[in-house]
């Protein structure tokens, strides 16, 4: 890897970092430069979700204050979440990339679809369970929560794209709460998803360290700064940037 390469694959994952911690898809950003430098497509993946681990860890950081309370939220949807990521991982060392090629695009169109009706939604959905009998509903989001993790979970561990928009669609929909404090747990949910996949890799997938530490570095970096920026943001502002950069998402994973 020459310097400039090097120094694109390291401005890749300040970028990364940054987006990932603000709403996600920072793998649209490492992903093609680490093809660009000449890697294979499953080396330039599995690379980049080792090298984006710690700056998902460095963006929860950053949220640590929107975390407080949720603890037991985190173990019971982080759980659901890491078996998915493992799944994911090994569907990605298994499978040909064709077949969830069609489906991920499909996938991001109705988390965005979520994100932007999701108070509408939100609020037809407490109206017709009060009509019910008063039935606040689960506070975690009880088992569809939990079945849709999983499976945006399996989708992270495998590529990762978009994870985050996925996550915030279905959180928000599904909880009551505030959309920062959803995205806090999103951050921490996409650190443990990353890690157990990366894990993973470590033992029996091939990688290219040089990409690792510099996309390593760069998102650590730009956890700190994604969280500066995204804890600042009013929610209207916030779903105005899922939207977009999922947008941008669905653009590039169709004509890839």
């Amino acid at each position: 890897m020459s310097i400039w390469e090097s120094l694109a694959v390291f401005a890749a994952g300040i970028g990364a970092g940054t987006i990932n911690t603000i709403v996600g898809s920072g793998t649209l950003i490492t992903f093609p430069v680490l093809l660009a430098t000449g890697l294979p497509p499953v080396t330039a993946n599995v690379s980049n979700t080792l090298g984006l681990v710690p700056g998902s860890i460095s963006g929860a950081i950053g949220y640590r204050k929107e975390l407080r309370g949720q603890r037991a939220r985190i173990l019971r949807l982080g759980s659901v979440s890491l078996v998915g990521g493992l799944a994911g991982a090994v569907l990605l060392l298994t499978l040909p990339s064709d077949s969830f090629d069609t489906i991920v695009p499909v996938l991001i169109g109705l988390a965005l679809v979520l994100v932007v009706f999701q108070p509408r939604l939100a609020k037809a959905l407490r109206r017709r369970q009060d009509a019910a009998g008063g039935d606040t509903g689960h506070p975690d989001g009880g088992p569809a929560l939990l079945s849709g993790m999983l499976v945006a979970s399996a989708y992270g561990g495998y590529f990762g794209a978009a994870q985050g928009v996925l996550y915030v669609g279905l959180m928000g929909l599904l909880l009551r709460d505030d959309l920062q404090r959803i995205n806090a747990v999103k951050n921490v949910v996409a650190a443990m998803v990353n890690g157990i996949a990366a894990v993973l890799f470590l033992f029996v997938a091939e990688f290219d360290w040089t990409a690792v530490l510099l996309i390593a570095v760069g998102s650590t970096i730009g956890g700190q700064i994604g969280a500066k920026v995204g804890r600042r943001l009013s929610p209207t502002a916030l779903r105005a940037v899922i939207v977009t950069v999922g947008i941008i998402a669905i653009v590039q994973l169709l004509v890839r």
